[in-house]
């Protein structure tokens, strides 16, 4: 980047080029275009962030090696130990372009343009897949399709057992009291709304058939840090029911306030849900507190959502004390398209149905119907047979390396993330501060630069992150952002995908700043006239 100007020119005209197939770029598209219009104005996005106090640079002590090279993984065999099982991960490339590449076997030309492997920072929105996962998805409908229950043929008794198979392995993985207590559902939103759906059905429907429901002047206290599937949910059953909502005020370093929680509870609070670990801060929320509080001062059921804990620690239900939690099977090396929902047997045959079909039935008249106990009374229809079955392989393959080893590698290896981005110039990251037990997750945001254009950027230099609200608009609009960009891991990310995000990050960040004559945090002089590209 020796010519700055030529750069911030060839951008611009790609920018332009862009916005033809990328509405989001129309989001910010006054922003990109100041600079080169002699606008005097700068924005910031992170008005917190300290430009002055971190370094961007290996060099900047040329006598000192810096501490992260000389750094070591306790476990650093995981990772290297699994990779062969995602192929998505060994084979992906990108070409000097950024964009992907594909192997002509036909050809016998030799591509000489260099060539970026993918680094996958994106585990909490979906994690890879193993290939004992899609290979178990394959031989059922390969060798077993067929529908489940009732069926008294062969394929469908098989069908069927590895149907009923995969609760059971949901049910020993999270510790449940029994099978009956594991419902699958598309995943952790529909878990979510099933539950708030049935507790918001008519009153006296509900109190007909002696189940409980949320009625006027009942209360439900939720967190403003939850993702938007454990808010909106909860928000109709409010509005449906007349119970009131209520949410405890996030803070700045994502640590849960007790006292106010505990001065929002009252006897008229029925429900409480809570999510285990936020999918932006990274912090792990005390639920043994929340719990003690709850069951000392209200009659309140416990709802967790757990969809960033289950896939990454040991989970057990019984220890945590709750009534439901909500997990995803995508997030834990499992397929799209399926979830589950625990929930104590006793509180679920007291639950109105979700849906009505086949299946959830006990017998059908043409005025009324009854109808069966849990699980099947909230598994209408023609369930995921195959996602369930991918579900199964995927708790099959985590128990197979650990859950308590892979909680200590992510441990050590978010550690190591947050304190890197720390330390580049520019960076905010959101939530707990270094040193702090927090998810193997960094939500950051960076002076100038808008996350979506960051993120854009560094999938060029072949780095998969997140970039928005993440489902969170709250969290955000209560910490004065509206955007943050995200790098989330998994075990079987390495040191070395931080350290390759960090320097992509950096070289990224040290582009933007040069824009239109800008001078680099690097150099010692500060430029007052510098007015950042976004």
């Amino acid at each position: 980047m020796t010519n700055k100007r030529s750069a911030a020119m060839a951008f611009t005209s790609l920018l332009i080029e862009s916005l033809a197939f990328s509405p989001s770029s129309c989001l910010h598209i006054g922003h990109q275009l100041r600079p080169l219009l002699g606008s005097t104005t700068s924005l910031s996005v992170s008005p917190s962030a300290n430009l002055d106090t971190k370094s961007t640079s290996d060099d900047d002590h040329d006598d000192v090696v810096p501490w992260w090279k000389e750094f070591q993984l306790k476990d650093a065999e995981l990772p290297t130990s699994v990779l062969s099982h995602f192929p998505i991960l060994t084979d992906t490339k990108f070409d000097a372009d950024g964009q992907l590449t594909t192997t002509d076997t036909s050809s016998n030309t030799v591509d000489t343009n260099p060539v970026k492997r993918l680094i996958y920072l994106d585990s909490a929105a979906t994690s890879q897949k193993p290939i004992q996962v899609t290979k178990a998805i394959d031989d059922y409908y390969h060798k077993y399709n067929s529908n489940v229950h009732r069926g008294a043929h062969s394929l469908s008794r098989e069908a069927t057992s590895l149907y009923e198979s995969a609760r059971d392995k949901v049910s020993t993985f999270i510790n449940a009291n029994n099978r009956n207590e594991v419902i699958f559902t598309s995943g952790a939103t529909e878990a979510i709304n099933l539950v708030a759906s049935s507790l918001s059905c008519p009153i006296g429907f509900c109190q007909a058939n002696n189940w409980m429901c949320l009625k006027e002047g009942d209360e439900i206290i939720i967190t403003e840090s939850e993702h938007h599937s454990n808010i909106v949910p909860w928000q109709l059953a409010a509005q449906k029911s007349g119970a009131v909502l209520k949410y405890v005020p996030v803070s700045h370093d994502g640590k849960f306030d007790l006292d106010t929680f505990g001065e929002l509870l009252s006897p008229n609070t029925k429900l409480v849900s809570v999510q285990h670990v936020s999918n932006v801060m990274g912090c792990i929320n005390p639920i043994s507190s929340i719990v003690e509080l709850v069951r000392e001062k209200s009659p309140a059921m416990i709802f967790l959502d757990a969809c960033q804990s289950v896939p990454h620690t040991v989970v057990d239900v019984q220890s945590l004390g709750v009534d439901f939690i909500a997990a995803s099977g995508h997030k834990m090396c499992g397929p799209t398209g399926i979830g589950f929902l625990w929930g104590k047997e006793a509180l679920l045959n007291r639950m109105a149905p979700y849906m009505g079909g086949g299946e959830m039935i006990d017998q059908v008249y043409m005025d009324h119907s009854t109808y069966a106990l849990s699980p099947a009374r909230f598994e209408a229809g023609t369930p995921p047979i195959a996602q369930a079955v991918g579900l199964g392989a995927a708790i099959d393959y985590l128990d197979g390396i650990g859950m308590e080893r892979i909680h200590k590698y992510e441990l050590e290896l978010g550690q190591y993330l947050h304190r890197r981005l720390e330390e580049v110039k520019g960076v905010t990251v959101m939530g707990p501060p270094v040193g702090t037990d927090r998810a193997a997750l960094c939500a950051f945001v960076c002076e100038g630069v808008h996350p979506s254009d960051l993120s854009t950027f560094l999938d060029g230099e072949g780095v998969a992150i997140r970039a928005g609200h993440h489902c969170c608009q709250p969290l955000h609009r209560a910490l004065g952002y509206s955007h943050s960009a995200r790098a989330s891991l998994y075990f079987y990310n390495t040191k070395e995908d931080v350290d390759e995000f960090v320097r992509a990050l950096e070289e990224t960040l040290k582009f933007f700043r040069s824009l239109d004559g800008g001078v680099d945090l690097d150099d010692e002089q500060e430029d007052d006239g510098f007015v950042p590209l976004f």
